[in-house]
């Protein structure tokens, strides 16, 4: 990454709002499955694994963040999806098993496309 990339990204994780930084998260979470799934489909599983570590990190951090006090229907569905994902992932690297990550990349899309419409309704209303 270039020195200018770097910076431009830590600009916008320092002046993005909580939601955008959550959708953030997610969205890097979902390209490291992808890239993770691609690097195992071409046979290159220490890259694969590089990858699919970060993005495991990322749906452990997010289980971490749940608050059933908050939403506990919500937050055991989103811990079950993560719970899934994250054994997908783990199985992915142990094996190889491109096969896995994808199946875990299929779960997790739709909530990434999920917080991206939520932050875009709160960014929306938040508007004059």
């Amino acid at each position: 990454m270039t020195n200018a990339a770097f910076r431009y990204g830590q600009t916008q994780n320092q002046t993005s709002s909580r939601e955008r930084l959550m959708v953030l998260l997610f969205q890097a979470a979902l390209r490291h499955m992808r890239n993770g799934a691609a690097s195992l489909e071409l046979q290159r599983r220490v890259e694969a694994t590089a990858v699919l570590n970060k993005a495991n990190d990322i749906v452990l951090e997010l289980h971490a963040t749940l608050d059933a006090r908050v939403a506990p229907q919500l937050a055991e569905q989103l811990g079950e999806i993560y719970r899934f994902v994250a054994s997908r992932l783990l199985s992915g690297m142990m094996h190889g098993d491109a096969r896995a990550v994808r199946e875990a990349e299929r779960a997790f899309a739709p909530l990434v496309d999920a917080f991206e419409q939520a932050e875009a309704q709160t960014r929306a209303g938040a508007r004059p």
